[in-house]
């Protein structure tokens, strides 16, 4: 649940967040001398309702989310895009957000779109409260808009979400 905590140590523990998982990707990726960045989304907290119906009361109103990008051939490429285009990975289903499927993993089989610029069945864009825009790091962003869940949160968060499945 800590947005700052470093690669070394979600390596280390060998599972982590979404959140922590794109990190470590971010960070491959740099390793490799690819340009990374992240383009930061203040999004609904009920987006999560449906994953954890049983922990709703704890999800905060407003999550800030870092979704990265990477410098492919002189374009920004969206982590979601990765896999193949929006329009062509829109055939891999919805993203429904229930069950052992994290945004991570979906990334792989279909279309994330935070911008509703696809079809109906992988626009998220309705979970968008605002775009905060583009930054150099994950750190740049929580340095200026902060964690979601400070500190008396994210420990006892953290202790009940390590027991769940990624």
């Amino acid at each position: 649940m800590n947005e700052k905590q470093p690669v070394s140590t979600t390596l280390a523990l060998g599972r982590g967040s979404c959140s922590q998982r794109l990190a470590l990707l971010e960070a491959v990726a740099r390793g490799c001398g690819v340009a990374t960045r992240v383009r930061g989304l203040l999004l609904d907290g009920r987006f999560w309702h449906p994953r954890f119906p049983r922990l709703r009361a704890l999800i905060p109103r407003q999550v800030v989310l870092a979704w990265p990008e990477f410098l492919l051939d002189g374009q920004w490429v969206a982590v979601s895009e990765l896999y193949g285009d929006l329009g062509t990975l829109r055939a891999g289903g919805r993203f429904t957000n229930t069950g052992g499927e994290t945004l991570f993993d979906a990334i792989v089989r279909t279309a994330v779109d935070w911008d509703g610029s696809t079809c109906s069945s992988c626009d998220l864009s309705g979970h968008v409260l605002a775009d905060l825009g583009y930054f150099d790091s994950r750190d740049d962003l929580f340095n200026e808009h902060g964690q979601t869940l400070c500190l008396p949160v994210r420990i006892p968060a953290d202790l009940i979400m390590r027991r769940r499945a990624a």
